[in-house]
C-alpha cells in the first residue's frame, strides 16, 4: 500500500533519492529507491550511502507509525550496516521490520536487496521516541 508522509511534508532527502513508499505499518516498511545518477558512487555502483539512507528512512517511517506524533517524535540514534552486494541498474528495495522495542528504543532489522532479491545490505537501526515537551525544554522542539 502507498504510504503518505505523516510528517510535517518535508521530505526533501526521500524526494532527491525518488524513494516510494509501498508498504508502510507499524511493524514494517519497505520502500523502492530507483538506481540512477543521483545514487552512483563515482566508480559507478550504488552509493553505500543512499542505501544508507533508504535502510535509514524505512525504519524512521514505521518508527512514526508507532508514535503519538501528537505528543512524540521518533529520532534515530544508531546504525549498524554491513554492505554485502552493490548495484549499478534498476532499484533497491529497503525493508525494516520490527525487531523489538525496549522502553522508548525501538530495534529494526534493515535489509536493501536488488532486483533479483539478493541482499545488498543488512543490518539494525535503532530509534528512540522523545516527547516534544522534552524537546521544547532543550529548545529543539
Amino acid at each position: 500500500m502507498e504510504h503518505e508522509d505523516t510528517t510535517c511534508g518535508v521530505d526533501g532527502l526521500i524526494s532527491l533519492l525518488g524513494i516510494r513508499f509501498t508498504e508502510a505499518t507499524p511493524e514494517r516498511c519497505e520502500a523502492v529507491m530507483p538506481i540512477t545518477d543521483a545514487v552512483l558512487q563515482p566508480f559507478g555502483f550504488v552509493h553505500g550511502g543512499a542505501t544508507l539512507a533508504l535502510l535509514e528512512t524505512v525504519a524512521s517511517r514505521a518508527a512514526e507509525l508507532r508514535a503519538d506524533l501528537e505528543t512524540e517524535r521518533p529520532f534515530g540514534t544508531r546504525v549498524d550496516v554491513r554492505h554485502r552486494k552493490s548495484g549499478r541498474a534498476g532499484s533497491v528495495r529497503g525493508v525494516a521490520e520490527l525487531e523489538r522495542v525496549e522502553g522508548v528504543k525501538q530495534i529494526w532489522r534493515v535489509n536493501a536487496y536488488d532486483d533479483e532479491g539478493d541482499v545488498m545490505s543488512t543490518g539494525t537501526f535503532e530509534t528512540k521516541i522523545v516527547t516534544l515537551a522534552y524537546l521544547a525544554e532543550r529548545g529543539r522542539r
